[in-house]
Parts: structure tokens; C-alpha cells; sequence
């Protein structure tokens, strides 16, 4: 049989000439247009999956392609990247090098970060050569596998990257998942192979026994249901039978199982050993399983491999097929082979594996008590919890199932449970489980430390209120150890930050500052800088807020992003653009979500529309990604108001239903208020100013935190919905807030500019309304200083000054024409009109919807440089924003320009005019 495998394989392609010739076509066609594409190939187990898939690795070499293959394995599901590793990281040359996941920071999410860092690497490659991934048996693809599986392909959708996937029918899951995650951005096709037709099998059994195959045996072949891999067993075991004169073996189960009880009983033994380890294992390992000396199973190994149940590859042993091992492994009887997983963990982590290594066999094996399992799933967590928190999660969550309540190292795994469960954004199950060790009253340290590890669950929940609570309580128990006591009163201060005493709040915070420095404590420390930079942002002190989290950026640079946005409220968004550089140019330990935030804040503030309703959409799949929703509420109101601004109201009514489904899932105070406002704004536009002002009404009783932190540049918006409502005393209220806040801010012109223009609206102050526009004009907001213009230019035109009012509304006119901001530009116009203004200025629209004009100035500028050959990664660096934020352009500038990759995009910009 060994002699014979090979021209039954590629016997195996009988019958799948379709399927052949649309794979040729399709690496053909990737090779031509240098564009990607995704195909799945689904099929029960056996029917010829990866020998369709092998025979496309070989016509794609053959091409030209650049090729890495893998397999994922049943009991390797567990390690992360195991599977695309072997794509990427073997091979002669590997497509990456192996340092691929070096320098990620060990105290965040890295998800995002490292499939960026994979594109950039395949990408590199694919400018050169088209690439071909292809990985086998996706069901058992590990959980970071499949999630760089959904990301990667649509991010290289750009470049000659074909990702050719097997999975087996009927399993769903995985598959599945990603195929729907890319389908809407590149070509994904599913191939179903289903069982081979009746000629098809027989050419088969012409293949193996010549082409004088009698009834009898294409009688026993029917038995095979249409199935490659069984009819080829079958014939196999026929071929043997004829040759020893044995009886025919009726069917595989019973031929395998025939095979196996002709062995030699040390040959059964190592194949059971090995069937444990997996389908691919190391010969020593099955060896260090057997026990007894080494010698004598290479004999074993040899009639293995002669049985035609092992292939050895020069570095392992794999089993030929995967029902070749379940057949082998489902004889072990189920208590042997938890004893035998067991087993297999010690040895591997004798050996010198990882933990995360051995954790499959512990999960398969381990029994409760068994506190050196429990260690090993503890520290197999720890491991990878930078880069799939989930499985950190389930891991440690299934270490808490292991020990004994009563022991005293089931509070240390539990709170090591609730961490990972909470930065796996399993927040209720994280709250559950630690209440759970609560009732069980642990000693007062170990309750101050549960408590302490609640902190950031009950922040994510929302329930500032309960946080407060409980760490008061703790602290009043007393009994922890000093850094546990300044996290509890650093979350103290976090959660007072949502109070109406803010100066209570900003003493305890500096109380909590002080202790975390003094004890030396990193978790304290950080805690204390965000909560003072919470509580200075709510109490609408910029300048605070900035010298907190620039401190705290100092001391984890993740929290770069919060730093950037309180440049911002300080109107210096020079420094902005400069740590938006810096930070591009740093490699790991950001948040990527909350760093394209806050470029989204940066181009919003400077009145590039286009370019920060991009970062908001790509901020929004980032977390969508990551199943964290954080600031997803803020970004739809954002887009739906400017969407407004535009024009677009089918575009701000659909961003309103999002924002407002996304409210539903995480229904804090300041989603809330967000929500009402842009409800306002929705009402207004369509006439209804009743129904505004009472939305206005709603967030005003919010709280003063929440207010501020919304109305900080809308608050005009507010007011002219209030005046228009005849509630003088609600715009009074608007006003004098906005005053308070220009009074704590007098360096930040658009505090002080906002405090004027409110005042001047409410008042009708003409002299207020010039000194807004005055001030705001020394700021950097085009479209703050636009509104105060307009309403400046309508207050001069009821007073009968011409002249003047027709320059400030050609001034709003302007603003809002270079922002996009067409409505806004009609009404300025509109304006102008009734105030003899000479009508000429063209209001501009929307753009076309396809086409090289239908493109943003952003997009245009990244299709320029695409075409040029510069990767996205370079463009990023040459326009200062998200790698991310370039893909989400070129992605809408190839749907709007009808091309599918950079070739069409290139020989499309050369013939523009100007190219």
C-alpha cells in the first residue's frame, strides 16, 4: 500500500474535473487581474477535499504563485496561530519570517495588531509574486486562526492573494464565519463536492486493479456511497486480499479494523499513542507514551507504515487520513484515554513545550484536584491572553472548574478568571463568577482583591454607582495588602467621576495618586491617572485633563489615543497631528479602535467630513472585530449629524437607527444623552420643534457630565432649537453652562468663542455674536467658526446691515462649501440671497456615485499613491493616519471606480488627465 498511495491519490481526482477547472481558473484569474479571492471547499469526510486542494497548490507553484499550506489538526485547535502558522511560517522560503509575533504588548488586545502586522508582511510578498494560502480541514482552525481568517483576506482584497480553505459539510461554525465576513468585499465561492458518480468509481477501480474489474467487486465498491478515500481503502484492502489470498474485506471500518488486529500488539500500541497526540505527531513523543525502550518500535513504525495507516515526512509521523486516526483512536477505551491525554501533557511539558502546547490534552484528561493541570491551563491563559482573550477565558474559567471550593487556590483562579473574562468582553459572566467567590466568604485580603478585579467589569457595565460601593467597602473592611487598597481607591475616584461632586471625586483621585506612587504600583498608578482624567473631562477642565493623560500615556503608551483627544479640547491639534505620526509609527501596545477615534476627532474638528466618517467606519469594524463595543453610539451620531450637514438624510436616518440599536446594547448615561441629541437634531430637521426641545430637555437631565461632554462644540445647535421652542429659560440654561465652561478654559478659543455665541443668541447680542466669530476665527474649527458666522450674518441682516451680513454669510457660505457640508452651504446661501448678495456662489451637491469624481480628496490621494506601487502601510505613513483607514479608502474607491485590484487601478489612473 505504501508503494501503491501516491497513484491512488491522484487516482482521487477522478471524477472532480469541474471542480479542477474552476480552480484553475480562478488562480489564472488572480495571476491576471492581481486581485484576491476566496474559495471554501466543503465535502464530507473522505470525499476528496485535500486532494482537490493539494493538486491547486501544485498547479499554482506552477503558475508562479508563492505558495504556503497547512492543516489544522483536531487536537492543536487550542494553540494560537498554529493553524495559518503553518501557511505562513514553514515552508522553503516561508512567506513570513518567524519574528512575526514579536514586540506585542502583553497588557491589551493585540488582535487587530497582529493580523495588520501579518497583512503587511503577505502584502509585501504579493507586490512581487501572487501568493497562494491554503489551509485544510478550517473547522479545527485554532480561534486566532479564524479570526486573521475574517480579517485578512478583504484587507488584502487589493493585492494576488487566493485563500483556497477545506471544511468538512454539516459542521458549521468557523467556515462559515469566514466566509461570510469577506464576502461582500472580494469573490468567495463555496465548492460542495459531493460523492462521485458510478463511472467515476469505476475508473477508480480501473485505476488500482486494471481494467478487467468484475461485478462482484464493483458490487463491493457501491458500499463505498460515491466516497474517493473509502472506494480507494476498499480497493486497497482488495488489492492486499488478492495478493495474500484473505477474504475481501467488506467495508473500511471493518477493513482498518481487520488491518489493526493483523499488527503486532507494540505496532497497535504506538499507533493508539499516536492517535492521541493527533492526526501529525513526533515519533519520540509517541515513544515517551509507549514507556520501555525506543528500539524496538521502529519496527512498529515500519509495519505502520507498510499497514498504509502512517506517513512519515522526515520530521513527523501523520496519520494518512483522518478517519485512518478516528478509527485507530475510538478503540482506546474512553477512561484509557483520558488517563493517555493526561499523560501526553506531563510528557510535552517535560519536554519543553509551551503550556498552551499541552492545554488540549489537560482539557481532554484533567480530573478535579489536579492542581498541577490547573497551574498548567493558568499559565497556558496568561499566555495567550494578549491575542485571544476568549480562549484565556475558557481556559482559566475551565481551571475554576478543576479546584475545589475549598481549596485555598480556587479565590487566586477565580480572580484570574474574572480578569480574562472581563478583557474578553464577557462582562456578566466575569460579574457572575466573581460574586460567585464572594458568597463564599474569602478571607478580607483576598476580598479586597476580588473586589478590585470587579473594577473594570463594573466600569464596562456601566454601574459607577455599584463600583462605588463596593470599593468603599473593601477599603472599609480593610485588611488588603497596600497595592490592592490604592487600586480600590483609584477606582473609587473612577467611579465618583460620574457624581454631581466632582471635587469630592478630584481628592480622592489625587489621594489615590499619591498612595499608587508612594507603594510603587503600575495597575494603581494607571487607574489613578485615567480616573483624574476622567474627572477633569467632566468637569470641563481641558487643560487638567491634558496634563493627566499625558501623564498616564507616559505610563502606557495604550493610552495614547486619550492623550491625542485632550490636545484636542485644548484646540491644539498641531501637537494632535504630531502624536497621530508618532503613533503610526510605533509598533504595538495601542488600541487601534480608540486610536482611529481619535483621528476621527481630529479630522472632524478640522472639518474633513470625508475623512473622518472614514475613520469612523473603520473605527466601528475594528470593534466590531473585536466584539467591544466602546464608542460605537458617539461615532454613529457623529455620522448621522454631518450626514445632516450634507444633505444625505437617508444616510443620517439610517446612522440614527444604528445609533439608536446600538444604544439598546450598552445603554449608559452618555450613549443616552447622545442618542436624545441627535434625536433633536432629526426633529428639527424635519419641522418638528417640539419634539426637539423636549430631546434637548432629556439631555440637559442628564447631568452636567454628560452635557458637556456632548454640547461641548454643539451647544449652538441646542440653543437655536430651544429659542425656536420659545423655552428662553432652557437656552438660558444651555448658555450660562457654556459660559461656565469658556471661564475654565479662557486659552482654548473655541470655549471662549462658544460662550459668546451662546450668550449672544440667547441675548440677541449682536456685540457677543461678532466677539464668537472673533474669537473663533484665532481657533483651528472650521465649522464651529462657520455656524457663528451664519448666525452672526442672520442676527446683522435683522438689523439692517446689509454689507456686514452678507460677509459673514459668505464667510459661513465658504466653511461649509470646503467641508462638504452642502446643506449647510444652501442655507448659508439661501441667506445670502435675502440679503442681496449677488447669488452667484455655487452651493455644490453630492457627489456622483461612480466614477473618478464620485471619489473623496482622500480617497484620490490613496488611489494615487496605490497606483504609484506604494504599499498601504507606506500610504498610511504619508498621510498620517490608520493603515486601516487607507484600506477603508481603497476598499470605496475600488467599489466606486468598478476595479478589482491595483493593476486596473493604476492603468486607470494613468489615464486620467492630470496623472
Amino acid at each position: 500500500m505504501a508503494g501503491s498511495s501516491g497513484s491512488l491519490s491522484r487516482s482521487g481526482l477522478r471524477g472532480r474535473e469541474a471542480e479542477l477547472a474552476e480552480l484553475r481558473a480562478l488562480i489564472a484569474s488572480v495571476a491576471r487581474t492581481g486581485s484576491g479571492a476566496l474559495t471554501l471547499v466543503r465535502g464530507e469526510p473522505g470525499i476528496g477535499k485535500t486532494t482537490l486542494l493539494a493538486e491547486a497548490v501544485a498547479r499554482a507553484e506552477a503558475a508562479g504563485f508563492r505558495v504556503g499550506v497547512g492543516k489544522a489538526d483536531e487536537l492543536h485547535h487550542i494553540v494560537p496561530l498554529s493553524s495559518l502558522a503553518a501557511c505562513l511560517l514553514h515552508g522553503d522560503p516561508p512567506l513570513l519570517a518567524d519574528d512575526v509575533l514579536a514586540d506585542l504588548a502583553h497588557r491589551h488586545d493585540q488582535r487587530i495588531r497582529l493580523v495588520e502586522r501579518l497583512a503587511e508582511a503577505i502584502e509585501e510578498r504579493a507586490d512581487s509574486v501572487p501568493v497562494l494560502i491554503a489551509l485544510d480541514d478550517v473547522q479545527w482552525a485554532d480561534a486566532l486562526s479564524r479570526f486573521a481568517l475574517q480579517q485578512l483576506p478583504r484587507r488584502l482584497r487589493t493585492s494576488p492573494v487566493l485563500w483556497l480553505l477545506t471544511a468538512r459539510r454539516g459542521l458549521g461554525g468557523p467556515a462559515e464565519e469566514i466566509v461570510a465576513a469577506v464576502r461582500d468585499e472580494l469573490p468567495a465561492r463555496t465548492l460542495s463536492l459531493g460523492p462521485l458518480s458510478g463511472a467515476a468509481i469505476g475508473r477508480l477501480a480501473d485505476d488500482a486493479l486494471g481494467p478487467d474489474v468484475d461485478e462482484r467487486v464493483r458490487e463491493l465498491l457501491e458500499g463505498a456511497g460515491g466516497n474517493p478515500f473509502l472506494a480507494v481503502e476498499l480497493l486497497a484492502g482488495l488489492r492486499t486480499a488478492e495478493a495474500s489470498g484473505e477474504p475481501v474485506p467488506p467495508g473500511l471500518v471493518s477493513g482498518v479494523r481487520g488491518r489493526l488486529t493483523s499488527l503486532q500488539p507494540a505496532t497497535l500500541r504506538f499507533l493508539q499513542m499516536g492517535a492521541v497526540l493527533g492526526r501529525r505527531f513526533a515519533f519520540h513523543e509517541a515513544a515517551v507514551l509507549c514507556g520501555g525502550p525506543t528500539a524496538p518500535l521502529i519496527a512498529a513504525l515500519d509495519e505502520a507504515v507498510r499497514a498504509g495507516l502512517l506517513d512519515d515526512d522526515g520530521d513527523h509521523l501523520v496519520f494518512r487520513h483522518d478517519l485512518l486516526r478516528q478509527a485507530v483512536y475510538v478503540d482506546i477505551p474512553p477512561s484509557a484515554r483520558k488517563a493517555l491525554h493526561r499523560e501526553a501533557a506531563g510528557h510535552l511539558v517535560a519536554a519543553g513545550h509551551r503550556p498552551i502546547d499541552a492545554a488540549a490534552h489537560i482539557l481532554r484528561g484533567a480530573l478535579p484536584g489536579d492542581e498541577e493541570a490547573v497551574g498548567l491551563l493558568r499559565r497556558a491563559a496568561d499566555d495567550v491572553l494578549p491575542v485571544t482573550p476568549g480562549l484565556a477565558a475558557d481556559l482559566v474559567t475551565r481551571a475554576l472548574d478543576l479546584v475545589p471550593a475549598a481549596r485555598p487556590s480556587w479565590f487566586a483562579v477565580g480572580e484570574q478568571a474574572v480578569v480574562c473574562l472581563t478583557r474578553a468582553g464577557r462582562d456578566r459572566e466575569a460579574l457572575s463568577t466573581g460574586d460567585r467567590l464572594l458568597e463564599c466568604r474569602p478571607p478580607v485580603e483576598t476580598f479586597g482583591r476580588l473586589q478590585a478585579a470587579l473594577g473594570g467589569t463594573l466600569w464596562n457595565l456601566d454601574l459607577a454607582e455599584e463600583l462605588r460601593h463596593r470599593s468603599e467597602t473593601a477599603l472599609a473592611v480593610g485588611g488588603a495588602a497596600p497595592e490592592i487598597e490604592a487600586r480600590l481607591a483609584a477606582l473609587r475616584a473612577l467611579a465618583l467621576s460620574r457624581g454631581h461632586d466632582l471635587g469630592a471625586a478630584r481628592e480622592a483621585g489625587e489621594n489615590a495618586l499619591r498612595a499608587a506612587i508612594e507603594i510603587g504600583d503600575r495597575d494603581a498608578h494607571v487607574q489613578a491617572l485615567f480616573s483624574l482624567g476622567e474627572i477633569a473631562l467632566n468637569a470641563g477642565e481641558n487643560a487638567v485633563a491634558l496634563e493627566r493623560f499625558t501623564a498616564l500615556s507616559a505610563v502606557d503608551s495604550a493610552f495614547f489615543p486619550e492623550e491625542i483627544v485632550a490636545h484636542q479640547h485644548m484646540d491644539d491639534f498641531a501637537s494632535g497631528e504630531r502624536l497621530l505620526l508618532k503613533a503610526a509609527q510605533r509598533s504595538g501596545g495601542l488600541r487601534e479602535a480608540m486610536l482611529l477615534w481619535a483621528q476621527g476627532q481630529q479630522h472632524l474638528g478640522l472639518g474633513r467630513l470625508d475623512d473622518a466618517d472614514a475613520d469612523f467606519v473603520t473605527m466601528e469594524r475594528l470593534e466590531d472585530d473585536v466584539q467591544v463595543p466602546v464608542q460605537q453610539v458617539n461615532a454613529r451620531v457623529i455620522r448621522s449629524w454631518t450626514a445632516l450637514l450634507r444633505g444625505e438624510e437617508a444616510a443620517a436616518r439610517q446612522h440614527l437607527a444604528a445609533a439608536r440599536e446600538r444604544l439598546a446594547a450598552k445603554p449608559n448615561p452618555g450613549n443616552t444623552a447622545a442618542v436624545r441629541f441627535l434625536e433633536a437634531l432629526h426633529a428639527d430637521t424635519d419641522g418638528d420643534i417640539g419634539l426637539a426641545v423636549d430631546r434637548i430637555r432629556q439631555v440637559q437631565r442628564q447631568g452636567p457630565f454628560v452635557r458637556w461632554r456632548l454640547l461641548r462644540c454643539w451647544v449652538d445647535a441646542a440653543i437655536r432649537m430651544a429659542l425656536r421652542g420659545t423655552d428662553r429659560a432652557l437656552a438660558r440654561d444651555l448658555a450660562a453652562q457654556a459660559e461656565a465652561h469658556g471661564a475654565r478654559n479662557p486659552a482654548v478659543p473655541t470655549a471662549t468663542g462658544l460662550a459668546a455665541h451662546a450668550l449672544g443668541l440667547v441675548r440677541g447680542d449682536l456685540a457677543l455674536l461678532e466677539r464668537s466669530v472673533s474669537l473663533l476665527g484665532t481657533g483651528p474649527r472650521p465649522l464651529v467658526l462657520a455656524s457663528a458666522c451664519a448666525d452672526f450674518g442672520q442676527a446683522l441682516l435683522a438689523a439692517g446691515d446689509r454689507p456686514r451680513a452678507v460677509a459673514a454669510l459668505t464667510r459661513a457660505h465658504a466653511a461649509f462649501t470646503a467641508a462638504g457640508a452642502h446643506a449647510a452651504a444652501a442655507r448659508a446661501e439661501h441667506a445670502l440671497k435675502g440679503a442681496g448678495g449677488d447669488g452667484r456662489r455655487a452651493v455644490g451637491g453630492p457627489r456622483p456615485v461612480q466614477g473618478w469624481e464620485a471619489l473623496t480628496a482622500s480617497e484620490k490621494k490613496v488611489a494615487r499613491l496605490v497606483a504609484e506601487g506604494h504599499s498601504n502601510r507606506a500610504a498610511a505613513e504619508l498621510l498620517v493616519v490608520s493603515a486601516h483607514t487607507v484600506n477603508t479608502h481603497l476598499t470605496s474607491a475600488f467599489r466606486k471606480l468598478s476595479v478589482n485590484s491595483r493593476v486596473q487601478l493604476a492603468n486607470l489612473v494613468r489615464s486620467l488627465p492630470d496623472g
